[in-house]
């Protein structure tokens, strides 16, 4: 069976529980033991990730795909631009140091890239 790897891209707050849903609808239609699955959150979207600023994060749902898998990524620059802090962010999200740098490795890694 083919092994897949996914990047989404995310920049939109408002376009948080879309994405959660195709990340979700994607597991559901693959086996999940053969998918990369990254979230990428940079621009306003980062906030989304900061517990401290109560916009209704669906935390729940984020953690039940982190355990199966999904590894949901800030940009610190985005992080920097918002004043957020990393301790602020939800425990499992990774910080890395440039959003745009990262989707281009994973471009590079031969992901696919879906826009939300």
């Amino acid at each position: 069976m083919a092994e897949y790897k996914v990047i989404f891209h995310i920049d939109e707050n408002n376009k948080w529980n879309l994405l959660l849903k195709n990340v979700s609808n994607l597991l559901k239609a693959i086996d999940i033991e053969k998918v990369h699955i990254e979230v990428l959150a940079n621009s306003e979207a980062v906030k989304y990730y900061d517990i401290s600023q109560y916009l209704n994060t669906d935390i729940e749902t984020m953690g039940n795909l982190y355990k199966k898998g999904v590894k949901f990524v800030a940009c610190n620059n985005a992080l920097s631009a918002h004043d957020i802090k990393k301790e602020n962010i939800i425990e499992f999200v990774d910080v890395v140091p440039t959003g745009v740098l990262e989707l281009v490795k994973k471009q590079n890694e031969g992901y696919a890239y879906i826009k939300s």
